[in-house]
């Protein structure tokens, strides 16, 4: 369906681009993808292609100097990944962000938490899609069964040494953006948590 309308983005109060509107392109109960027409700040009309989706949460399961991951197929990528547990609500269901969190790390590892502390927040692909993920660092853990979704069959976990997964990101074998990012605000958090003892 095509919808006319205007929305300007500004920026400092200098107009960046005007939505003029929109197409309906492509639907599933995951995810949906609109064509934008936008008019630019120098006049020039164009289009613009969004992915709308659910923000996530992610959870860095931490346990001394171990991180627990889970493995799982990614189909665009035609590989194997290992990942920090992640998720979205279900469809059309919203959640808090920590009550996501939990969730997620329950069903993809079995972990529950004692502990769940805000790491920060992350846009998955500002050139494509606003979904945002919100970090949490997982710690006082307690084993228990996982409780994974059918799509989920083939995933495994694994606890790994800090020092393994910093290997694995430098070597590539870690790469999802969202993985990587997560990690760096846990050294962040760290960071800063160190800082202010020393004050």
């Amino acid at each position: 369906m095509d919808i006319e309308y205007s929305s300007v983005v500004s920026v400092g109060g200098s107009v960046v681009v005007e939505t003029i509107g929109s197409r309906a392109v492509y639907a599933n109960p995951w995810m949906s993808v609109r064509e934008d027409t936008v008019r630019r700040a120098n006049g020039d009309v164009g289009i613009y292609g969004v992915l709308d989706r659910a923000d996530f949460a992610m959870v860095i399961p931490m346990d001394g100097d171990r991180l627990h991951l889970v493995e799982q197929f990614r189909y665009p990528i035609a590989r194997r990944c290992w990942e920090f547990p992640a998720g979205t609500p279900p469809p059309g269901r919203r959640a808090d962000p920590i009550d996501l969190a939990r969730a997620e790390l329950r069903e993809e590892t079995g972990l529950r938490a004692e502990t769940m502390t805000y790491l920060g927040v992350i846009d998955a692909a500002p050139t494509l899609t606003a979904q945002r993920g919100h970090v949490y660092l997982a710690t006082g853990l307690t084993a228990g069964p996982p409780e994974r979704e059918p799509e989920e069959q083939d995933m495994r976990s694994k606890w790994f040494a800090r020092t393994t997964v910093e290997s694995m990101i430098r070597s590539g074998e870690i790469a999802t953006a969202g993985t990587v990012a997560a990690y760096t605000l846990l050294l962040l958090h760290e960071s800063h948590t160190r800082s202010r003892s020393l004050e």
